[in-house]
């Protein structure tokens, strides 16, 4: 038992949205979606419908008669189901309906499901049989998807069936049930029932045929034995090849579809030639229909032909009759079929000769017929001009290149469009296809000349067994020149070619292989360039075996036809490979290339693109002054090398605010408003240039800070960070919620966190936890779970998290940042308050020195004491507050002073005959870097010097 989608993750209200104008392409099937829309266009009302009632309907007698056993098998195993079948016209107006028990009929009758009211869609909207005629197809729609609200308690699949002639919908089929009950097997029920239909009206199409061979034989006076044809070309002379017999098969559809032509010759190998004669006959309910006739001169020891049938099947094999002792035949041509066709007429053909003919089943000798027939005749053709086998089988190549418009370049991927060509053929036009490509096509990069010995990689095989003699995907082949796809690439022509024992160029290219698929019964191969746009991308082979006809030139343009029209999509593919490769490369140019060097935390990331196409997901993770870190996650909304220079331009404009040592708020701020005027066009990107477009972002920025262990946060539109504390626990960060990036005008909040150390701070894009299938609150509770456990490393983090949230194929990107806090010792910090009187510096630069000395870095001393002394002077002097002076052991020396001012002092170059200025000057010069951040309290001028 199937439960409806609308039941799903919260959908209910997509069909109120949709009713109000909103979109709902997420939450809706496409094909359910479009429905909707004609729906709307015709103007429905869904709780308001005017149902029309047609009384006396039927349908055709010979679609019940076709109809009625599989209905009743169906209805058979339907019986303990809760489901009842419907017969509809093709115009959507039911027929009949049976089964599915009083309640549901009664509950169906109470909406107008019931027969003599119209179920198409621009009457009753979406619905089994109303969608699968608007869809020509097969459909399942369920509860909500259905457009009218009297509908939606129901579950119900719907399959038109065609006339296998002509392809007009003749019916609909549609089983339904109540929606509790629904399940999507329905509609391979329903499918399947409305196929065995168009097998039986394709079964009495033959029947008319059936009559004309009847009255051939009766003409003939012949008792012939009907059996299944053999395959071998066979050795002896009298027996006609596998080309003599297509020679013939061409030559009689030729004559038999001309209106004006009587006779033709053909000639035959070994010498011999056919005459072949087109006769008009007559059943004996009055059937009219044409024969053709062949007999073939030069033979000294022709033998009877036994007739081969395959009566239910319009696609049935070739037959062939006996030649019958009759009279010579009149110099004046028999009468020409003008006759209009009925759709059912078909066409049959020589197969091969066989057994002595001499007598008929019982052993009796044929006695001679009335009618006059040509010495020797074979039955060649039998049906009418313009009609049957040609017809079906040109009306069947278009459904095949229809699907193949349909179902082949659904991606962008050049190996998913191979496979898809190898679907679409496989085995409705050949038994095995092969699609060979080299490797620079797989890359996307412009393919080199193709030829002999140049090597390609099989990248799709579609086969009707799996065991293949042919060489797997993944292998690589080269051609010699005298294969088929050797001279098919050098020539950038299609090839045709036969695999009888002597195809010297099949067998040159692997003499074993080759043997192998010849015992398999290989017996025929088309080979088509795949060109697109001047360029040749590869090859791809058809191949057919055991009883399927062999190719024929009709069969090489449509492998044209089909191996061009997938020459366009794997060329679209492949340009869009390199193009998604160029902008993977940009990509990962501006996101980060390794860890920086720092002591505050202990990080892990990892990045994965969407499937879809490049993103603007990125993170960093920056060393600030005071061992200090931030830790930054942004993404860029949409994808393609817009996002990804938008993400590398606001990842650089964070590097700069953090060099200014801003507070997370106000960097955010300043981020705000570079990020609008790329929206307003003062960016880089000219208006209406490829780059430009609106511009979205989100940001979420921390401070960790291992002397006090606290770590500050703000965001603009991202999801909430993660702590996991050292004992396992798992929250959220109550973080309050800004706008995001570029909309500007509200203010930017943050909280400050105090972390235990060991505690991991996790953030991360929204790609991770959310997506079309799976609302962002379970993907948070989810990512709770995985989270919650104690004492693991930020790799084994990245590694659960990712295999527990995404999918195998992400639709959006994912950033993830892992980092585990650290806290530096009591023991590598000194501080110390300084009093605002000058005479007090030369104290304190003892007690720097004293501390460098019981840290080992006395080789420091003279340098530490000058900048300390420097700094702490000009605090005193021009400043105001408490003073104090900081002294860290981290990677590198840090010096900080810190004072009550918000003034910054400036470096300046002082002048020869200038008293004073040079001490920011000296201090910049003896450290390795130097600069001011602001706190709310004052500034701190700190420095660095490089340990020894």
């Amino acid at each position: 038992m199937s439960v409806s989608w609308d039941d799903i993750g919260g959908l209910v209200d997509a069909h109120e949205r949709f009713l109000a104008g909103a979109r709902v392409d997420a939450d809706v099937r496409d094909s359910v979606l479009d429905s909707w829309k004609r729906c709307r266009s015709a103007g429905l009302e869904p709780d308001q419908l005017l149902v029309p009632y047609a009384a006396d309907l039927t349908l055709d007698d010979s679609f019940l008669r076709a109809a009625d056993p599989v209905l009743a098998g169906l209805a058979d195993s339907l019986t303990d189901a809760g489901t009842t079948i419907a017969v509809c016209d093709g115009l959507g107006r039911m027929i009949q309906r049976l089964g599915g028990g009083r309640r549901l009929c009664d509950r169906l009758d109470e909406v107008r499901f019931a027969p003599g009211f119209d179920a198409s869609e621009h009457v009753v909207g979406t619905n089994g049989v109303g969608t699968a005629l608007a869809e020509r197809g097969a459909v399942y729609v369920v509860g909500r998807e259905h457009f009218a609200d009297c509908l939606q308690p129901f579950a119900c699949a719907g399959a038109p069936v065609r006339n296998p002639l002509s392809g007009r919908i003749e019916a609909v089929l549609d089983l339904t049930c109540l929606r509790d009950e629904g399940d999507p097997a329905m509609l391979r029920l329903v499918r399947e029932a409305a196929h065995a239909i168009e097998a039986r009206l394709l079964d009495q199409a033959t029947e008319r045929e059936r009559a004309l061979l009847a009255a051939y034989r009766r003409a003939a006076g012949a008792s012939v034995e009907w059996r299944q044809p053999a395959h071998g070309t066979g050795t002896d002379g009298d027996e006609l090849g596998r080309v003599d017999r297509a020679v013939l098969r061409e030559k009689a559809e030729e004559l038999l579809a001309s209106p004006h032509r009587t006779l033709d010759e053909v000639t035959l190998s070994g010498g011999r030639t056919a005459t072949l004669l087109r006769r008009q006959v007559q059943g004996a309910a009055g059937e009219t229909g044409v024969v053709v006739e062949a007999r073939i001169l030069g033979s000294p020891r022709l033998r009877q032909l036994t007739v081969t049938t395959r009566p239910v099947a319009v696609q049935a094999l070739p037959v062939t009759v006996p030649p019958v002792p009759a009279p010579a035949p009149s110099p004046a041509p028999a009468p020409t079929a003008t006759a209009t066709a009925p759709r059912g007429g078909t066409l049959r053909t020589v197969v091969r000769p066989d057994g002595d003919g001499e007598r008929g089943p019982g052993g009796e000798a044929p006695s001679p017929g009335p009618t006059p027939l040509l010495t020797d005749a074979r039955l060649l053709l039998v049906g009418e001009p313009g009609v049957g086998r040609l017809a079906v089988l040109a009306r069947r190549r278009l459904e095949l290149l229809h699907d193949a418009g349909v179902r082949i370049g659904t991606t962008l991927d050049v190996t998913r469009t191979a496979e898809e060509l190898t679907e679409v053929t496989v085995p409705r036009f050949a038994d095995f296809v092969a699609v060979d490509l080299p490797d620079a096509v797989l890359r996307g990069e412009e393919p080199g000349p193709l030829g002999a010995d140049v090597p390609l990689r099989r990248v799709a095989l579609g086969a009707v067994h799996e065991e293949s003699r042919l060489h797997a995907v993944g292998d690589t082949v080269r051609y010699v020149a005298s294969s088929p796809q050797a001279r098919s690439l050098d020539a950038r022509q299609s090839v045709l070619e036969p695999v009888p024992p002597g195809a010297g160029g099949w067998f040159a290219q692997d003499p074993d292989r080759g043997e192998r698929m010849l015992a398999d019964g290989v017996h025929s191969l088309i080979t088509v360039p795949l060109r697109a746009r001047g360029a040749t991308l590869g090859v791809v082979g058809f191949y057919r075996s055991g009883k399927t006809a062999s190719f024929e030139d009709d069969d090489l343009a449509l492998a044209q036809e089909l191996a061009g029209r997938a020459a366009i999509c794997i060329d679209n593919a492949r340009r869009y490979t390199r193009e998604h490769n160029t902008a993977l490369a940009l990509q990962r140019s501006l996101l980060p290339r390794g860890r920086p060097e720092q002591s505050a935390v202990e990080v892990a990331y990892r990045y994965l693109p969407a499937q879809a196409g490049v993103g603007g997901d990125w993170f960093d993770v920056i060393p600030l002054s005071g061992a200090r870190v931030a830790l930054v996650v942004g993404d860029v909304v949409g994808h393609g090398l817009h996002a990804a220079a938008t993400m590398g331009r606001l990842r650089t404009a964070v590097h700069n605010f953090c060099s200014l040592d801003l507070p997370p708020d106000d960097l955010l701020t300043h981020l705000d408003d570079l990020v609008g005027r790329l929206d307003r066009g003062e960016g880089w990107a000219a208006e209406n240039s490829p780059d430009s477009g609106i511009v979205g972002a989100t940001c979420l920025y921390a401070v960790y800070d291992p002397v006090s262990r606290r770590c500050t946060l703000t965001r603009a539109g991202h999801p909430l960070p993660a702590v996991v504390e050292p004992d396992g626990t798992v929250t959220f960060v109550d973080l309050p919620s800004a706008p995001p990036l570029g909309l500007g005008g509200m203010p930017f909040e943050t909280v400050e966190l105090e972390l235990a150390e060991g505690s991991q701070l996790v953030l991360y894009t929204d790609g991770l936890v959310e997506d079309r299938h799976r609302d962002i609150d379970a993907g948070l509770e989810q990512l709770r779970t995985v989270l919650g456990r104690a004492g693991r490393p930020p790799e084994e983090t990245c590694e659960a998290v990712l295999d527990a949230l995404l999918p195998a194929r992400p639709s959006d990107d994912v950033a993830l940042l892992v980092a585990r806090t650290h806290a530096l010792d009591s023991d590598r910090v000194a501080q110390w308050d300084v009093p605002s009187d000058p005479s007090a510096v030369s104290r304190y630069r003892a007690a720097v020195t004293e501390q460098l000395a019981a840290w080992g870095l006395e080789e420091l001393s003279f340098t530490v004491e000058l900048v300390a002394s420097e700094l702490v002077t000009n605090a005193i002097r021009h400043a105001t507050g408490p003073v104090q002076l900081r002294l860290l052991r981290d990677r590198a020396l840090i010096c900080e002073v810190f004072d009550g001012s918000s003034t910054s002092p400036r470096l300046r170059r002082a002048r020869n005959e200038d008293e004073g200025g040079r001490g920011l000057f000296l201090v910049a010069q003896l450290t390795e870097r130097w600069g001011t951040r602001y706190t709310p309290e004052g500034k701190i001028i700190w420095t660095e010097l490089p340990l020894p």
